[in-house]
């Protein structure tokens, strides 16, 4: 027994169609979840008050950059991996070397470098020596001796007289800290990821309505 197998060429032509329909729809998928979480993050952390500058740190990728596949991703990533993720999962930070973290407090002021000043930095820049304070009931303080200027920073005292002068804490010392977790990605994550075969289809729909 022979059998003759006839391919009509319009059903050729319509599963190119739906090949082509389906690759538009998936690209155009997951292009809107890329972006959409994206969007979803950079909200997230301008909400926690972590600033736009670190919200604009996420960036997002469409894969293949150019064209349309079944097969096309999205890749969704920060610039700031390091704090991004640390408020993202609330690490406990402790000083790499065993010694006290230094926590500066309102008297110390800021680095010149814009970030936390640290207490060498600070002996520097004040010409004063701090001092180590040891509480029993509460954390232990570095402390300098000087007066304090209008900004409420530890300065030094060129009163003859001692007039004015304070004994201001300028660091907190603690063996470790507990970063409060700001952030919760994973949630954005899998909604952007549930929301994919639903963008598929409404691709797909639109795009056969639009032929």
């Amino acid at each position: 027994m022979k059998l003759k197998l006839d391919i009509d060429p319009d059903i050729v032509a319509i599963m190119a169609a739906e090949v082509a329909a389906g690759e538009r729809a998936v690209t155009a998928a997951m292009r809107e979840a890329g972006s959409g979480l994206k969007s979803a993050w950079r909200l997230q952390i301008t909400g926690a008050g972590l600033g736009p500058r670190l919200a604009n740190s996420i960036r997002s990728q469409n894969f293949p950059r150019s064209g349309e596949s079944l097969d096309a991703a999205a890749l969704v990533w920060s610039k700031a991996p390091v704090i991004v993720g640390a408020h993202d999962t609330g690490p406990l930070i402790r000083s790499k070397d065993g010694f006290w973290l230094a926590i500066p407090l309102p008297a110390a002021g800021k680095s010149l470098r814009g970030g936390r000043i640290t207490p060498g930095e600070w002996e520097r820049r004040r010409g004063l020596r701090l001092r180590f304070v040891y509480r029993r009931t509460g954390p232990s303080l570095l402390v300098a001796e000087g007066r304090l200027n209008t900004k409420g920073q530890a300065v030094v005292s060129r009163s003859k007289t001692g007039r004015g002068k304070v004994t201001a804490p300028i660091f907190l010392l603690v063996p470790q800290v507990k970063l409060p977790k700001r952030l919760d990605l994973a949630r954005d994550a899998d909604r952007a990821l549930d929301s994919v075969p639903g963008l598929i289809v409404a691709n797909w729909v639109d795009g056969i309505v639009g032929r």
